[in-house]
């Protein structure tokens, strides 16, 4: 099989131009690929799952797949954001009245610490605004500490009644950002 995600140089210096925005096209099959690809770097995802990463068309069509596409084309990031109610949404069923949910970040590692997985978040916090959720919802595995600390840093607090476990020996952590009204 041919590797839909062009490998990066090692970490890049300096500044990486990315645009954030829903995927378009191929785009949205290689969202997948990325995701995969970060959580299988990292160890966090088994076989089964990283093939229900790459399902990014099933994503795009139940929910806003997003993506960060660097300066030559490249999708270097995505995330994939559902409204409660959609079949992606899994926190939003147990907590009816959150509203949104973000699932499903990644960021290849050669593009780490640029500010790609902060702008992915970001745009889900404004959509989420926008769509006049009162708070948005997510999963975070125990042991993804740099997502952690991103999420803490924007706001998102803990919510132990959250907690799932999708497959054993996978523990997901729940948090929320609050969204007030106006």
């Amino acid at each position: 099989m041919t590797a839909l995600v062009a490998p990066m140089p090692g970490p890049m210096p300096g500044p990486l131009p990315f645009v954030v925005r829903e995927a378009e096209g191929d785009e949205v099959v290689r969202a997948g690929e990325v995701v995969a690809a970060a959580y299988l770097a990292d160890g966090l995802a088994s076989e089964r799952y990283a093939a229900r990463l790459r399902a990014s068309r099933e994503r795009a069509q139940a929910g806003r797949l997003v993506v960060a596409v660097a300066a030559d084309a490249r999708v270097v990031g995505t995330v994939t954001y559902a409204r409660a109610g959609s079949p992606l949404a899994e926190l939003c069923q147990a907590d009816p009245d959150g509203g949104a949910e973000l699932r499903m970040l990644g960021v290849l590692p050669q593009a780490r610490g640029r500010g790609v997985a902060d702008a992915l978040v970001r745009w889900c916090v404004t959509r989420a605004r926008a769509d006049g959720a009162r708070r948005l919802l997510l999963s975070t595995q125990v042991e993804m500490r740099a997502a952690q600390r991103l999420y803490g840093r924007l706001g998102f607090t803990r919510r132990p009644d959250l907690d799932w476990t999708p497959e054993p020996g996978v523990q997901l952590l729940g948090l929320q950002l609050e969204l007030p009204a106006g």
